[in-house]
């Protein structure tokens, strides 16, 4: 399924049209309709932050529309550097990834 597909469905199931979409978000009649299988990321995550979806959904990356805490702990790991500002390790990378996931656990 294509970019563009995507978004017409979402904007389908909020009952508007994909013109709705362009005109809320400043884009110029048509430019949606452009995206049969890529854009510029800044453009994706515009339209991704209108309908409250990720990226990799409309990428066709992920059949779930919304973000996960899976999905969100593994994009702060991968913004996440160590001491030396090199990026973390895989191992230091699993044991934060535990911590995370055992606070969560435990503080419910």
């Amino acid at each position: 399924m294509s970019i563009y597909q995507r978004i017409k469905d979402l904007a389908n199931e909020k009952n508007i049209t994909v013109k709705d979409v362009e005109r809320a978000l400043g884009y110029s009649n048509g430019t949606l309709g452009k995206w049969k299988d890529s854009t510029n990321s800044a453009s994706l995550e515009k339209v991704a932050d209108y309908f409250g979806v990720t990226t990799d959904y409309l990428l066709g990356r992920t059949k779930s529309p919304v973000k996960t805490l899976d999905d969100e702990i593994n994009e702060a790991l991968d913004r996440s550097v160590g001491t030396s500002g090199e990026p973390i390790t895989d191992n230091d990378r699993a044991i934060i990834k535990g911590m995370i996931e055992a606070y969560i656990k435990n503080k419910g």
